[in-house]
C-alpha cells in the first residue's frame, strides 16, 4: 500500500499527472490510517527526499482539511489522533528543514485546535527534546514551539489566553532561559567553525522569535528575573560580527541580520510595554542603535536590520522621558544628517527596481505597504521626533531640504536631490497615520501643502520633457499623499494633468497616476459630495477606461495582463462613479472584461489583481445589465462557464456571485435555459464542500428560485435544495447560509410544494437549538418565526407555525416561544428583522386562532407587550457571535475561498412597503380593521389582558 501512495505523491510533482495523482489521493484519504502511512513515507529516508517533502506537503494539507468539523471535534478515530500527537514531534526533529517547516505547520495546525487542553503533554514533550549542545535537534523543537506560541501576537487578551501562556511558561520558561546560556557558549567555542556557527546562529534566530513569542502579552516572570543577563547577550548579540556568516549577496540578508533584526523588534516590544523593568539598559542600547545606524552600508540586504533598527529608537523618541536624549537642536541636525538622509535618499538598488521591476517598486512605495523599507522606517522615526520637538525639528528639515532643492535648481541633473528633498518635505509635513480612504488628514502648521506644491511639483507634473519620470512620480504621490487636504478647487485643476499622466510611457507614472485618480474619485468632502463629480469624469470615462484596459493587456501573456492590480482597481473606480453612464459604450466593456477573463483564466497568479477584475465586472453588470440584460447573460455565458468546466477554483466564487448579479438586473423575466440548465449541476453536494463556494452557491440559489420555482417544482429539485439547507444548518459556520436558503425556499414556493418538509425542516432547527445551540442560531430562528408569521400573503401564519411545531412534539411550541421568541425578539437589531417582527406580532394578535383559544390566557398579553416593547424601546444588545465586521479591501486577504464582491452585494428588499413609514400608524390601523372584523375582540382583550400603561399606549395608536 505504502508502494502504491509513494508512487502516487511522486506523480503529484509531474506537472503532466499531477491533476489525476491528486484526485486520486483525495480518494485514497478517505480509508483509515492514511495520515499515518504520509508520516511513515516522509520519515524513512530510504526515500527520494522529493518524494518525502511531497508526503509532508499531503500530510499538512490533510491535516488541515480533516483535523476537527467545524464545531471542533475530531474528524480522524481517536487511536489516530492520539498516535500523530505522541509521533510528530519526534519526527519533526529527525526530519531535513524542508520536511520540517511543513511537519511545523500541520503541528501548529492541530495546536490551534487542541493545543492546550486536549494537548497537555505537547510542552513537556518539547522541554524533553531541548539539548544544550545540539543545534540540529533543538531548531526541529523550537520550530514547532514558534509555530504554535505566535499565534498569541495578535490575539486580545482574555482569561483563556493567559491561562494558556501561564501553562507554556510554568513549563518551558526556565529551560528556555537556560538554552540561552548553553548557546552562547556553544557559539564562543565555535566561532571558526562556519557549519557549526550556522547552525548555532539558526537556532540563536529561532530563539529571539520566541523571546518575542513569550513576552507578546506579559512580561514572563523568569524574564523580569533574569532582565540583566538578557540584556547582555542582547548586546552582545546586536553588535556581534564573524566574517564566517558574511552573505556574498549585497542582497540577500544572512542569519547574522535576521538574528540582529529580531533582537531590534524584541527591543521595541520592551520599550513600549516593559519600560519600568527595562529602563536601566535602554541608554546602552539607543548607543548601539547610533553607531550601528551611522555606519552601516547601504546594501540592501541590510534593509530590514536599518528598519528594525529605526523602529526602535521612533519607540524610544515616542516617550516622553527616553525622548530627552534627542531633544537638543544640534543632535536632532545630527541625526536628520547621518541617520534620516543616508536611509531616505534614492540608492542604486532602488533605481534598478524602478527600472526593472516597476511593480515591486509600487508595491514597497505605496503608504499602507508592509514591506521593511529605509525609507519609510526613517519617515516614521523622524516624524515620532517632530511630534515631540516639532518646531526644531521643522526648522533643520526645512534647511535640508531648502539645501537640495538649490542643488537641483543649479543643475537638473540632480534630479535625486530634488527626489530627497520632496521626501523629507512630505515626511515633516504630514502627521497621524494616514489611512487608506483619506490619505494624510492632518498637517504640521509651520508649513504649507499647497505652496510647495505650485512651487516646486506642479511645473513636473505640466513639463513634457526634461524631467525625470521619478520627479513626476513624487509629484503625483504628492497629491495621492495629501489629497484630503487639497481643496477641491484645486483638484478641478489638477484633475486633467493627472488624467493625461495616464498616456505615459512610464510604467511607474502612468500607475501612480492611476492609483491617484482611483483614490481621488472614491474621495466626498464635509458634506460628503464626491470631491470629483460623475459629471465632470462621465464624458471623458468611455476614453478613460479604453485607454487603462490598453494598458492591462499592453503584453498578452497571463502573468503580464494580472500584474498590475492597480490599473484594475481604478477601472473599478470609474465604473462605480459612472454607474448608467457606460450604458451607451457597454460593448467595448464588455469585449474587454470578456478577453480579460479568458486569459487570465488559464493561469490565475495575483489575485488582488482579479478580486479587483470582478468588483469591475460587478460593477458593469450593476449599472449596464438593467438596460440590456439579456445580452449581458448571453456574452457572459461562454466564458463563465468554461470557469466552472475547468475547475479554475480561484475563480468560482466570484463567478457565481456575478451569474446571480445578471439574474437580479432582470427579475421580472422566467429563467433562461442555461440557468435551468446550471441548477442541476450546482446541487450536486460536491459543489458545496468547498468552503469558499458556500456564501456565493446560496446567493445564487436565491437569485435563480425567484425566477425558477415552477422549472424547480417540475424537476423535483427542492428536496435537494432542503437537503443543503440541512447541511449548511448542521454548523455554526453556514447557519446563517442555511437560513439565508430557507426563507427564499418559503418565500418563492406555495406551502403546497412545501406541506410535506415542513415537520423535517423543524426537526432540524429544533434538534441544532437542543444540541448546540449558538447567539446567531437562535437570532435566525426567532426571525424565521416571524417571517412566517408575517407572511399570511403566503399562506403562512403563527398558527400556521405552533401546527407544524406541535407536531415534532405535542405542546412543544409553547416551551418554544415562552423561552426563545418572547424574550429573543428584542434583540432583533436590523430594522427590517424588527419590523418583520413588528408585523409577525401584530398579524398573530389580530387574527390568530391559537392565540385567541389555546394561548388565550396569557399569550395574547405577553405577544402584546412584545410588540409594544419593539415599538417603544431600543434594541437589546446582541450576544458577541453576530456581529460581522465589514473587512477593507487593504486588510482582506485573497486566495481560494470566499471573498464578496462588494459593487454587486445584494440589495434587501422590503418585502412590506405597504405599511409606509409610520409603524405606529399601521399597527394601529390593522388592529382597528381587525377589530371590527372579529366583533370587537381585539379591544375585548385589550381591556382583559393587559395593565393600564400599556392598554393607553396601544390605545394611542388604535385612535
Amino acid at each position: 500500500m505504502a508502494e502504491g501512495l509513494g508512487a502516487l505523491l511522486e506523480a503529484s510533482l509531474d506537472p503532466r499527472r499531477n491533476k489525476e495523482a491528486e484526485t486520486t489521493l483525495r480518494q485514497e484519504e478517505q480509508k483509515p490510517g492514511f495520515s499515518l502511512q504520509l508520516l511513515h513515507i516522509t520519515a524513512s529516508d530510504a526515500t527520494p527526499y522529493n518524494t518525502r517533502l511531497a508526503s509532508a506537503l499531503c500530510f499538512k494539507n490533510f491535516i488541515k482539511r480533516n483535523w476537527t468539523d467545524e464545531d471542533g471535534n475530531h474528524k480522524l478515530q481517536s487511536e489516530e489522533v492520539e498516535t500523530l500527537k505522541r509521533e510528530l514531534i519526534t519526527l519533526m526533529i529527525s526530519v531535513p528543514a524542508g520536511i520540517q517547516s511543513q511537519l511545523g505547520e500541520a503541528i501548529s495546525v492541530i495546536a490551534d485546535s487542541d493545543f492546550w487542553e486536549r494537548w497537555q503533554s505537547l510542552v513537556d514533550d518539547l522541554v524533553s527534546k531541548l539539548s544544550p549542545n545540539n543545534p540540529t535537534v533543538n531548531i526541529g523543537v523550537l520550530q514547532v514551539a514558534h509555530s504554535i506560541f505566535k499565534r498569541w501576537r495578535p490575539l486580545f487578551q482574555s482569561d483563556a489566553l493567559y491561562t494558556e501562556i501561564n501553562h507554556v511558561l510554568g513549563k518551558f520558561g526556565t529551560p528556555f532561559l537556560a538554552l540561552f546560556e548553553a548557546l552562547d557558549n556553544y557559539l564562543e567555542q565555535n566561532k571558526s567553525n562556519k557549519e557549526n556557527l550556522t547552525q548555532g546562529f539558526a537556532q540563536l534566530n529561532l530563539m529571539v522569535k520566541l523571546f518575542y513569542d513569550l513576552s507578546s502579552h506579559d512580561l514572563p516572570p523568569m524574564f523580569e528575573d533574569n532582565i540583566s543577563g538578557i540584556a547582555a547577550i542582547f548586546l552582545k548579540y546586536l553588535t556581534y560580527d564573524n566574517q564566517l556568516l558574511h552573505t556574498d549577496d549585497e542582497t540577500e540578508a544572512g542569519l547574522l541580520e535576521y538574528v540582529r533584526a529580531g533582537i531590534f523588534e524584541a527591543l521595541t516590544l520592551y520599550a513600549q510595554k516593559y519600560m519600568d523593568v527595562f529602563q536601566p539598559h535602554v541608554e546602552q542600547f539607543i548607543q548601539s542603535s547610533w553607531s550601528f545606524l551611522t555606519t552601516i552600508g547601504q546594501e540592501t540586504k541590510y534593509d530590514i536590520l536599518v528598519s528594525r533598527a529605526l523602529h526602535f529608537l521612533s519607540s524610544v523618541a515616542s516617550m516622553p522621558e527616553q525622548s530627552q536624549v534627542f531633544a537638543a537642536e544640534g543632535v536632532q541636525a545630527e541625526i536628520v544628517e547621518k541617520v534620516i538622509l543616508p536611509n531616505v535618499s534614492l540608492r542604486e538598488s532602488d533605481e534598478e527596481l524602478f527600472e526593472d521591476e516597476p511593480i515591486e517598486f509600487i508595491r514597497r512605495d505605496l503608504e499602507g505597504s508592509d514591506s521593511e523599507t529605509r525609507r519609510r522606517a526613517a519617515t516614521d522615526f523622524l516624524r515620532r521626533l517632530a511630534e515631540k520637538f516639532e518646531s526644531s525639528v521643522t526648522q533643520v528639515v526645512l534647511k535640508y531640504t531648502q539645501h537640495y532643492l538649490a542643488e537641483y535648481a543649479k543643475d537638473s541633473s540632480n534630479w535625486k536631490a530634488k527626489d530627497t528633498a520632496t521626501y523629507l518635505y512630505s515626511a515633516i509635513a504630514a502627521k497621524g497615520t494616514a489611512t487608506s480612504t483619506h490619505g494624510v488628514t492632518v498637517t504640521n502648521p509651520l508649513v504649507s501643502i499647497a505652496d510647495y506644491f505650485q512651487q516646486n511639483l506642479a511645473a513636473d507634473l505640466i513639463s513634457d520633457n526634461g524631467v525625470h519620470p521619478i520627479l513626476k512620480v513624487d509629484a503625483i504621490k504628492y497629491l495621492y499623499s495629501f489629497r484630503s487636504i487639497i481643496t477641491k478647487e484645486q483638484w478641478q485643476q489638477v484633475l486633467p494633468v493627472l488624467v493625461n499622466h495616464l498616456a505615459s510611457s512610464n510604467f511607474v507614472v502612468y500607475t501612480y497616476a492611476a492609483i491617484a485618480l482611483e483614490r481621488v474619485l472614491f474621495l466626498s468632502d464635509s458634506q460628503g459630495q464626491p470631491v470629483i463629480s460623475p459629471a465632470e469624469i462621465t464624458p471623458l470615462a468611455k476614453d478613460l477606461l479604453e485607454h487603462i484596459f490598453q494598458l492591462i493587456q499592453n503584453d498578452p501573456a497571463p502573468e503580464k495582463v494580472q500584474e498590475n492590480e492597480f490599473l484594475m482597481r481604478c477601472v473599478m473606480r470609474v465604473l462605480v462613479v459612472v454607474k448608467e453612464g457606460v450604458v451607451p459604450f457597454a460593448d467595448v466593456i464588455l469585449q474587454r472584461f470578456i478577453s480579460i477573463t479568458e486569459i487570465i483564466r488559464k493561469n490565475p497568479s495575483n489575485p488582488r489583481f482579479y478580486y479587483f477584475h470582478f468588483e469591475a465586472m460587478g460593477a458593469f453588470i450593476r449599472f449596464a445589465a438593467p438596460a440590456n440584460p439579456d445580452k449581458l447573460e448571453q456574452a457572459l455565458y461562454a466564458p463563465f462557464a468554461s470557469i466552472l468546466q475547468e475547475d479554475v477554483q480561484e475563480f468560482i466564487p466570484y463567478v457565481f456571485q456575478l451569474f446571480a448579479a445578471l439574474l437580479e438586473a432582470n427579475s421580472s423575466a422566467t429563467l433562461p435555459t442555461y440557468y435551468q440548465e446550471l441548477i442541476g449541476p450546482i446541487l450536486m453536494p460536491v459543489m458545496w464542500d468547498s468552503k469558499g463556494n458556500i456564501p456565493a452557491l446560496v446567493r445564487l440559489l436565491s437569485s435563480v428560485i425567484p425566477r425558477g420555482s415552477q422549472y424547480i417544482i417540475e424537476h423535483n429539485q427542492i428536496e435537494p435544495i432542503l437537503g443543503i439547507f440541512q447541511k449548511l444548518v448542521s454548523t455554526k459556520a453556514n447557519e446563517s447560509f442555511g437560513f439565508d436558503l430557507l426563507e427564499v425556499v418559503v418565500a418563492n414556493f406555495p406551502p403546497s410544494a412545501l406541506e410535506n418538509y415542513f415537520i423535517m425542516i423543524m426537526q432540524i432547527i429544533l434538534q441544532r437549538l437542543q444540541g448546540s445551540k449558538t447567539e446567531n442560531l437562535t437570532m435566525r430562528f426567532v426571525r424565521f418565526f416571524h417571517f412566517i408569521s408575517a407572511h399570511d400573503d403566503k399562506g403562512y401564519s403563527a398558527d400556521f407555525f405552533i401546527n407544524v411545531t406541535d407536531k415534532v412534539q405535542a405542546g412543544l411550541f409553547k416551551q418554544v416561544y415562552l423561552h426563545v421568541i418572547l424574550p429573543e425578539t428584542q434583540k432583533l437589531a436590523r430594522p427590517l428583522d424588527r419590523k418583520t417582527a413588528i408585523i409577525s406580532f401584530t398579524k398573530t394578535l389580530a387574527n390568530s386562532h391559537e392565540f385567541t383559544t389555546t394561548y388565550a390566557l396569557k399569550g395574547w398579553g405577553l405577544t402584546c407587550m412584545a410588540l409594544l416593547k419593539l415599538l417603544e424601546l431600543p434594541p437589546l444588545p446582541v450576544g458577541r457571535d453576530d456581529l460581522i465586521a465589514d473587512a477593507d479591501i487593504e486588510d482582506m486577504s485573497f486566495g481560494v475561498g470566499f471573498t464578496p464582491l462588494n459593487t454587486i452585494k445584494a440589495q434587501q428588499k422590503d418585502p412590506w412597503p405597504e405599511t409606509g413609514a409610520d409603524l405606529k400608524a399601521w399597527v394601529g390601523s390593522y388592529l382597528k380593521e381587525a377589530d371590527v372584523k372579529h366583533n370587537g375582540r381585539v379591544s375585548q382583550f385589550a381591556q382583559q389582558r393587559l395593565e393600564d400603561e400599556p392598554r393607553k399606549v396601544l390605545g394611542s395608536y388604535i385612535s
